[in-house]
């Protein structure tokens, strides 16, 4: 009794401690990865343009390969079609729904039984779960036994069909995720002078919890002469959206019940941004960093992003001059399970400005996508 207690507290425990987190479903990353670092050092008086960007889309799903049926009989009259009542359409929507079953809405009303006999019309099974047992006609058997029977059936065509990842721009599938990702930098002087360290690190590999794909560092002080000044901006977007998905390919727990479990549909865009304007001394700082690439889905997406502005001790003043405007916004829309309906949209948008002798400006932004179990 006593060891059954603290069995009890240790699993509660646990439980309490534990959280796996599934997130956006981030894509995988591709069979050939880049990765390269660029680092800018500018010490200089005079005019200065410096300028970076990058523009990242990448799309995956889950590699399927398998067998497609479909009915190339009549129509209208369906002779030779297979007949599937309700109870064997709720198993196959159950187990087959994500990989694709259609079937003749009209349907036949049985006065018998007062149910609905239905004619399979197409059917989409991938060869990992071809042993899977289902129930037709009374008898339990694997899936493959109703493929093999379809494929001999004159009126029924079969193919074989492989599913990769592949940028469109048309709906997603099912089990398919897209990342876009966008990043803009510059600055422009018309003389003054000029300190600027900088350094971008991109990765495209799958990363995990508190990894970046993409991060950048800059460090810059200016002081404007003869009437000089420093304008800037820089530009942060992630967009991610996925399809529907089943949980037991994205996430491993000794804890968790993974039968008719999905992970809904959704599509999150995040973006920040900052700009300078007619900056004639300050001392600027920035860090940025998205991640948007992860193997498995307990991993979220991720933006970050921080400003920081304050004097140039270098002009002896003590106080920054110019304008520092940041603008930090969301549209969040999030499906339930195998619904592709929006159940929650979510619109938001934070903005900040300054104008004038600056003591201290600083903004922190911090983004994540994911639930918890």
């Amino acid at each position: 009794m006593i060891f059954l207690k603290f069995l009890s507290g240790i699993i509660i425990i646990i439980l309490i401690f534990y959280n796996p987190l599934s997130a956006d479903r981030l894509p995988i990353e591709v069979s050939e990865n880049q990765i390269f670092t660029l680092d800018t050092l500018i010490d200089s008086i005079g005019i200065v343009t410096e300028e970076s960007n990058l523009d990242w889309v990448i799309e995956s799903e889950n590699e399927e390969k398998g067998t497609e049926i479909n009915y190339v009989g009549k129509e209208y009259y369906y002779d030779g079609a297979m007949e599937i009542d309700d109870a064997l359409i709720d198993e196959l929507l159950d187990k087959y729904y994500l990989y694709g079953l259609r079937l003749d809405v009209r349907g036949v009303f049985v006065v018998d039984t007062g149910e609905f006999l239905w004619y399979l019309t197409y059917l989409k099974v991938p060869d990992s779960i071809i042993n899977e047992p289902i129930h037709l006609n009374g008898n339990q058997m694997p899936i493959g036994n109703l493929i093999d029977s379809l494929k001999s059936n004159q009126n029924y065509r079969s193919d074989s069909f492989y599913d990769g990842g592949k940028i469109h721009d048309s709906p997603l599938n099912v089990n398919e995720e897209i990342a876009i990702i966008s990043w803009t930098d510059s600055l422009r002087s018309n003389g003054g002078q000029l300190s600027l360290n900088k350094n971008i690190d991109f990765d495209s590999q799958n990363k995990g919890k508190e990894l970046s794909n993409l991060e950048v560092e800059k460090v810059l002080t200016f002081a404007g002469t003869d009437g000089s000044h420093l304008i800037g901006a820089e530009k942060w977007s992630l967009d991610v959206a996925g399809g529907v998905d089943v949980v037991k390919k994205n996430i491993r727990c000794v804890f968790s019940s993974n039968a008719g479990e999905l992970f809904p549909a959704f599509c999150n865009v995040v973006k920040s941004k900052s700009e300078l304007v007619n900056i004639n001394t300050a001392q600027i700082s920035t860090k940025g960093s998205i991640r948007a690439v992860a193997e498995t889905g307990n991993i979220p997406s991720a933006l970050n992003y921080q400003i920081a502005v304050s004097p140039n001790i270098k002009n002896e003043s003590d106080l920054a001059d110019g304008t520092v405007k940041t603008l930090f916004g969301g549209s969040i829309m999030e499906a339930r399970e195998g619904d592709y309906e929006q159940s929650s949209i979510n619109k938001w948008k934070e903005t900040a400005s300054v104008t004038g002798g600056i003591k201290n400006f600083q903004k922190s932004f911090t983004y994540e996508s994911g639930f918890k179990f």
